[in-house]
């Protein structure tokens, strides 16, 4: 049995689920309303403010699949209820970023900004940068990926560089820095 797969999906307060025809599992919050289709293979019950994954077969397949439709029904249902955050951090000199409604202007070291435009999912909020502080920019979404997906993509404008750590990198997230040239003895 998959560990994963057989924990059923408590359902917060606040949270509706519902199956409907051709097994998508529809989830509405306060934060918003989600729906995913599970594999016909995969059955869904919801009772008793939970959602449970039952499998037919012990076959790769039907395995693989319980731990997935679980795991990704769960991150709805998350993110309905709590939204998913991520903090980024611009390192750099004069690099900044600024919201202005669902589009983000990066100042970063190149001879032109960057501008890109969100998709209506996801809000944007760029708290005040304190004297000495790098800025930040804070992406929410009820949904997982797009999150990420979006946060991956504002990272691939300006990576962090191993030398001085220059770029956009997540809050909290380790750099393997490398030691710069050396002066040769002679």
């Amino acid at each position: 049995m998959s560990r994963i797969g057989k924990l059923p999906v408590n359902l917060p307060a606040g949270v509706t689920a519902e199956l409907l025809e051709g097994n998508v599992v529809k989830v509405k919050g306060p934060h918003g309303e989600m729906q995913q289709k599970v594999d016909a293979d995969i059955k869904v019950t919801i009772e008793d403010n939970q959602i449970k994954f039952e499998r037919p077969t012990d076959q790769p397949r039907h395995r693989s699949m319980h731990g997935l439709y679980r795991a990704l029904v769960n991150n709805m249902v998350v993110g309905v209820s709590e939204m998913f955050e991520i903090k980024q951090e611009l390192v750099g000199v004069g690099y900044r970023v600024a919201v202005n409604g669902q589009l983000l202007t990066f100042s970063l070291g190149y001879s032109h900004e960057i501008q890109m435009l969100l998709p209506n999912e996801i809000k944007a909020e760029v708290p005040d940068v304190k004297k000495g502080e790098n800025p930040k920019l804070v992406l929410k979404s009820c949904d997982k990926q797009l999150v990420g997906q979006v946060a991956a993509k504002v990272r691939s404008f300006r990576k962090p560089e191993p030398y001085k750590g220059k770029g956009i990198k997540f809050v909290g997230e380790q750099l393997r820095r490398k030691a710069g040239k050396t002066a040769a003895a002679k």
